[in-house]
């Protein structure tokens, strides 16, 4: 059951009726069989055992952080509880790897004995990790409610791809009163509408465009992977931020609201403001647990030490997409990007200054442009892995280009990814008008607060008919699910 099926359109209603006609004295439990039962539909039983299990040794780990006792006893929890969590995760994302290289090693040759998924599974051992870390640094007190406790950590609109929650932010929210909002309830169905046309209309579109060039790597032309590669950047973006706002608009619903995960990340000036704009709820994690603890053991090195730990922290992020050359790649691209600027920036900012052009509108543009290229250019590696990545890299830069694509460039990927798909030009504008549109009409909250009548039925038309009529057939399955 994936949030853009029939089935979850079900889901969400009858959760919502249970849990508005129940008393708030039980209201967790209605919500917490609910994600349960949602994470059951995946029927993959050794999941909810996993759930559970994070659920039980963070929850213990928690309350003997928090007992009063010697500081080094507390240390001793938080490492035993966040080593089990990290452990599990590990077990479940690495398995096939290492049964394969088991396999090799004692000559088999066979292939993955018991693939196994790992849906969700980062996502909550993450915010385990991070309740424990938040307890012992006596941010947080601890949850002494385990039905509490294992909602905040199964709450089923986060529950697969986020956002990272913080015990401080939801656990509140979970356990206070319902009371209906006619506003909220409006904003939370329009913004999962808007996410539902980011995923079926846009991300699915794009998707034809990036696997086109990328499942034919060998016979495409250089500027069908040139614009295959933008397309997957734009692709994995509204995949994921179509994911996240219907999480959030399905939050609004039930009267929780889950923290932001995007921020027009492809408007980023710098690297840097990208990681503050995409996925910000795990860039605040890796931030707080990974790279602040770095950088704080490392402050003797100066700028050396910053750097490092910067380089680091991305290739851990790179490793927990996966065991893929492709994915250490990408995040050391972006670890390296972060460490030279800690270099430059300075010099940046002094020659930006002599040259007079410190606030010109066209520096950012140039900054914008600069940093969704670096981006898109790390993305090849995330979407190709490491050697097919390569590969697009090679014929990208001219070192394995075809001859015919010499012979004519825009003839080619005009042939190749717009006039073999023809009924797409018309669809395709229709996108750009609807998100430039998007900018312009709608509100960061989405409760439309002050549009008339007219404006706001005229949304809603829009948005019913872009996902009636645009939507692509596929299997409605994210990108991101499988991290």
């Amino acid at each position: 059951m994936t949030f853009s099926s029939f089935p979850y359109f079900l889901f969400v209603p009858v959760v919502y009726v249970m849990c508005y006609l129940i008393s708030d004295r039980w209201r967790w439990l209605v919500l917490l069989v609910a994600s349960y039962g949602f994470y059951a539909s995946l029927r993959a039983p050794y999941l909810l055992a996993v759930l559970l299990l994070v659920t039980g040794i963070s929850y213990s780990c928690g309350l003997r952080i928090a007992s009063p006792q010697d500081d080094s006893v507390r240390q001793r929890w938080l490492w035993i509880g966040s080593f089990a969590c990290v452990t599990v995760l590990v077990s479940l994302k690495y398995f096939p790897f290492f049964d394969a290289l088991a396999q090799r090693i004692l000559g088999s040759g066979g292939a993955v004995s018991s693939p196994l998924v790992n849906i969700g599974v980062s996502y909550f051992s993450f915010q385990a990790i991070s309740y424990m870390a938040d307890v012992y640094l006596e941010i947080e007190e601890p949850e002494r409610h385990f039905g509490h406790y294992a909602l905040f950590l199964a709450f089923f609109p986060k529950l697969l791809q986020g956002p990272i929650e913080r015990a401080g932010e939801l656990l509140p929210q979970l356990k206070s009163p319902y009371r209906f909002e006619y506003d909220t309830m409006r904003s939370g169905i329009i913004l999962f509408a808007w996410g539902l046309f980011k995923k079926v209309a846009v991300a699915d579109l794009l998707a034809l465009y990036a696997n086109q060039a990328y499942n034919n790597i060998g016979q495409s032309s250089r500027s069908a992977l040139l614009l295959g590669t933008y397309a997957f950047a734009l692709q994995i973006y509204f995949d994921f931020s179509g994911y996240t706002d219907m999480a959030r608009g399905v939050g609004r619903i039930f009267g929780i609201s889950l923290v932001e995960n995007f921020n027009s990340p492809y408007l980023a000036i710098s690297i840097a403001d990208f990681w503050r704009r995409w996925h910000m709820s795990f860039s605040r994690w890796i931030l707080d647990y990974i790279f602040k603890p770095l950088q704080v053991g490392w402050r003797g090195w100066g700028q050396a030490g910053t750097a490092l730990a910067l380089i680091l922290t991305f290739l851990v992020s790179g490793v927990w997409h996966g065991a893929s050359w492709g994915f250490i790649i990408w995040g050391l691209l972006h670890g390296t990007y972060l460490a030279a600027s800690t270099y430059y920036r300075p010099l940046q900012k002094r020659l930006h200054k002599r040259l007079g052009i410190a606030k010109s509108r066209w520096l950012k543009w140039w900054q914008i442009f600069v940093t969704f290229n670096l981006v898109s250019f790390a993305w090849i590696f995330f979407r190709g892995g490491g050697r097919d990545g390569w590969q697009v890299v090679k014929r990208l830069f001219g070192i394995a280009a075809p001859a015919l694509d010499r012979a004519n460039v825009i003839a080619l990927s005009v042939s190749d990814l717009v006039v073999s798909q023809g009924k797409y030009n018309a669809v395709l504008m229709a996108l750009l008008l609807a998100f430039f549109g998007y900018l312009c009409l709608f509100k960061k909250d989405f409760s439309l607060a002050g549009k008339g009548l007219f404006s706001r039925w005229c949304i809603y038309l829009a948005l019913t008919l872009g996902i009636c009529l645009l939507a692509q057939n596929g299997d409605g399955s994210f990108l991101y699910l499988k991290f």
